[in-house]
């Protein structure tokens, strides 16, 4: 690979306030040494150190992907499971399990993803499934946070004198029996470790070789892994060996703090966290590190197990939050004193309150805690997670309108109006880190943007039902948020996130129209090492297993599906179709990150004192 290369003729993206892209970039040895309109000046430094010119031929240049919310094994065990979200019934599932169960009489177990309450009317059990095939069948519902098991999966994991955990449940008959569906806790601390437990070593690294290169592919140079445990760390440090010492894309992790019922044993999690962030972090190993815990404040909407400040519509109690405030607020108050960062999950409005009291009451603004999710919120919220200097950590996938179908039954239409308030976060202060919670969601980050930006649906691209309008994200929002805003969330904003003189060279060159719309198109992608070839040929299913490519950049095209529209805009108009509010916005808010830091974490204090919230709140709209 050449160490100096000169871009040119391209739409580099620097977050400028009056929309202008820069013209042409300068990499030498891997960082960004000029980035500018002078291009005679470029072409006089780049001739200095005998840089190979590429002419990107008008695309535009994006800050490398950081994936703000993913889970690493999971998704390499999932890219192997059988899909069944086309399913729309008992019967689909059933029949593409038993075709499936069929076709693959080798493996031992069934694994299955995708499955979503409404394809069973909330009603499954063991014996929906025991007919289809004798081996054990495992069931991902599309968020995570249920399995659905055969009788000799729940033999295997030998559940039957189990009691529900903390936060979780295991469905029973009337007899008391498990019936085969986990919930919450019982999926994540049962269902999950025995996979992981069953799968061996080898089969566990090859499941993050496979993660890590399908967001490589897609345009992520990195990625904040949620719900780290020993497991998942250990197959990615040996991952990490056999590359030589670096992975492809640097990864910041979470551990996951499991809640007990005593607070010793928290705060012991807590502990061990700490030791191992003192172990691995940003200097010991700037590519894998330990930068936070994580802990889950509620369920999901779907399933009613979201925790609410008012009950259900449907006439469910809301569902109570995981951890109390108490037990919430002495891991928060340990992990922020050892300057952990602590992320919480938290869904329903009643667990955002929880998140924002407990972070506001026992964190510190500068250690960048977050919380995330938040798809339903309270007027107010947003201004509360400005001044606690909290990250907003949105999956804008979640926000898609084919998934909510289901919400205003379940919520009320006043409620929904209140859904995904990504703008308002943004507006009112607060740091917006942009994720996909893969493999709950897909993790190609062009288009979970269209959703952010367009609130119509990535799944139904003809449907043009929108979800709340006024809180979508201008393509600039949405684009910075996805980059720079989940660097900043784990510190690695000095170094990547946006492309800026002594930054890493991490990029994206993709052919598009800078236009939300365009985003739903951007299908087709393709890799790049310019040291080498522009066009990477794909890899096959053996190489696969063999050592990752080291690249330092990623080449995303995004092709247009038809000939309608695809005459490129010319720079001006692409520059003038961006938001000049939105971007000033941004760059004022990385001012104040800058202040914050300089002033010691006193900025909101001082802040505070100066300025008033904003009295008027959007409320959206959902049609």
């Amino acid at each position: 690979m050449p160490n100096s290369l000169l871009f040119v003729n391209g739409r580099f993206y620097t977050d400028n306030p009056d929309g202008h892209f820069a013209k042409c970039m300068l990499v030498v040895d891997g960082f960004i040494t000029y980035i500018g309109d002078d291009i005679q000046h470029a072409r006089a430094l780049a001739a200095e150190k005998s840089a190979t010119v590429h002419d990107l031929d008008g695309k535009y240049v994006l800050p490398g992907f950081i994936d703000g919310h993913a889970h690493t094994l999971l998704l390499g065990q999932k890219l192997q499971k059988l899909d069944l979200e086309h399913c729309k019934n008992v019967e689909d599932v059933r029949s593409a399990i038993h075709a499936y169960a069929q076709t693959h009489p080798e493996i031992p177990r069934i694994m299955c993803s995708g499955w979503m309450e409404h394809m069973t009317e909330g009603n499954v059990t063991a014996g929906m499934l025991d007919d289809l095939d004798p081996r054990p069948i495992f069931i991902d519902s599309r968020d995570l946070h249920s399995s659905w098991c055969n009788t000799p999966a729940m033999k295997e994991m030998e559940v039957y004198s189990l009691p529900d955990p903390v936060g979780g449940k295991i469905y029973r008959d009337a007899d008391g029996v498990p019936s085969g569906l986990f919930s919450e806790a019982a999926c994540v601390f049962l269902v999950w470790p025995h996979l992981a437990k069953v799968a061996s070593p080898r089969d566990r690294i090859e499941a993050v070789r496979r993660a890590i290169h399908d967001m490589n592919a897609s345009g992520c140079t990195g990625l904040i892994d949620m719900a780290m445990d020993e497991i998942s760390w250990d197959a990615l440090w040996q991952l990490r060996q056999e590359e030589g010492g670096q992975l492809p894309v640097h990864v910041a992790a979470h551990w996951f703090i499991k809640p007990t019922d005593s607070t010793p044993d928290d705060l012991a999690q807590v502990e061990k966290a700490i030791e191992l962030q003192k172990k691995f972090n940003q200097e010991t190993s700037p590519d894998l590190w330990i930068t936070g815990i994580k802990l889950m404040c509620d369920g999901v909407i779907d399933s009613c197990t979201a925790a609410l400040l008012e009950p259900y519509t449907t006439g469910h109690d809301s569902a109570p939050v995981i951890w109390s405030y108490d037990a919430l607020g002495a891991v928060v108050q340990k992990a922020d004193r050892a300057g952990l960062q602590c992320a919480l999950h938290a869904i329903g409005d009643g667990a955002v309150k929880l998140a924002i009291d407990s972070l506001s009451e026992f964190g510190t603004p500068g250690h960048r805690h977050r919380i995330e999710h938040l798809e339903l919120t309270s007027p107010g919220d947003g201004a509360r997670l400005a001044a606690a200097g909290i990250t907003a950590s949105v999956q804008p996938a979640h926000a898609d309108p084919s998934l909510l179908k289901e919400w205003p039954k379940l919520l009320g239409k006043d409620r929904c109006k209140r859904a995904f308030a990504y703008r308002e976060f943004l507006d009112e202060g607060a740091n917006l880190a942009i994720g996909s919670d893969t493999p709950t969601a897909p993790h190609r980050t062009l288009q979970n943007l269209y959703v952010a930006t367009t609130r119509r649906s990535l799944r139904e691209p003809e449907n043009t039902r929108t979800v709340n309008p006024d809180f979508a994200l201008s393509l600039s929002q949405a684009v910075s948020s996805a980059t720079y805003g989940s660097a900043y969330s784990c510190f690695a904003e000095s170094w990547t996130g946006s492309l800026a003189v002594s930054k890493k060279a991490n990029f994206v060159v993709t052919k598009m129209e800078w236009d939300p719309l365009s985003l739903v198109q951007a299908r087709n992608t393709e890799r790049g090492d310019y040291g080498n070839d522009i066009r990477a040929k794909k890899r096959t299913r053996q190489e696969d297993s063999g050592p990752l490519p080291r690249l330092r950049w990623i080449c995303h095209y995004a092709t247009k599906a038809t000939g309608e529209n695809s005459q490129s805009k010319t720079e001006d108009d692409a520059a003038e179709s961006m938001s000049r509010s939105s971007s000033s916005a941004v760059a004022k808010q990385r001012a104040l990150n800058e202040m914050h830091v300089r002033l010691g974490g006193k900025v909101e204090d001082i802040l505070a004192k100066r300025i008033q919230p904003k009295q008027k709140v959007a409320e959206g709209v959902w049609r």
